[in-house]
């Protein structure tokens, strides 16, 4: 039977409760990547900690959002590391995400959409005339151009960002329950997969507490 994938947010700066969430989210019912953010990627002992991981799938969550130059540049610095997945934002550009596909190599290279904390009052303040569904859409079809391994989006925009894109789909905003967080587009794992999500990314609703009782919380809510 094929397992639902999911990628845990390891968000902290403390390697000893990094060491203990990927421990306590080992299981044979799902299968589990880590993504690392800049929180950890920019702590003092990140990178070395990710230099000698081995046998996991790793998501190093850059969101790289510069000049072409500069994401080639940062793209060949982490080289020596083994990292499965790299996110960039799409909104840097077509040329840097032409460029930096190039060179990725294995590491599948992620196009980030719009952020899942962000909705329409969010995207006007920033000056975006287009709504959600509109930018995203447009966001897509750039992902597609530039041949991108990947794309995150909210789990609301899959059925018509399907229509576009045809690989990996990865949703962050994922939720047990209606606590959004500082999270604006939020579903639960259930939808997410129902929707058509490749993987999910899920943080606190794991990470905080009970790590091997949230697990098994999420276990039990797909069996449902």
């Amino acid at each position: 039977m094929k397992k639902n994938k999911v990628f845990v947010a390891c968000d902290s700066t403390n390697i000893l409760k990094i060491k203990k969430i990927i421990k306590e989210t080992n299981n044979k019912k799902l299968k589990v990547g880590y993504k690392f953010g800049l929180e950890f990627l920019n702590s003092k002992y990140g990178r070395s900690f990710l230099s000698k991981i081995k046998n996991k799938i790793v998501f190093a969550d850059l969101k790289l959002n510069d000049i072409p130059n500069t994401c080639l540049s940062t793209i060949k610095a982490m080289k020596d590391l083994n990292i499965n997945y790299l996110t960039i934002h799409i909104s840097s550009g077509l040329e840097a995400l032409k460029a930096c596909k190039k060179i990725s190599g294995k590491t599948k290279l992620i196009g980030v959409t719009t952020l899942t904390s962000l909705d329409d009052k969010s995207l006007k303040e920033i000056g975006y005339n287009k709504n959600i569904n509109k930018l995203v859409s447009h966001q897509v079809r750039l992902a597609k151009k530039a041949n991108l391994d990947a794309i995150v989006c909210s789990a609301n925009e899959i059925k018509f960002v399907k229509k576009f894109f045809k690989k990996e789909i990865i949703t962050p905003g994922i939720r047990f329950n209606t606590k959004t967080d500082d999270q604006k587009r939020v579903v639960t794992p259930k939808q997410a997969y129902k929707n058509g999500s490749d993987w999910l990314v899920i943080g606190r609703p794991i990470t905080k507490g009970n790590i091997r009782k949230n697990i098994q919380t999420l276990i039990d809510h797909l069996s449902q």
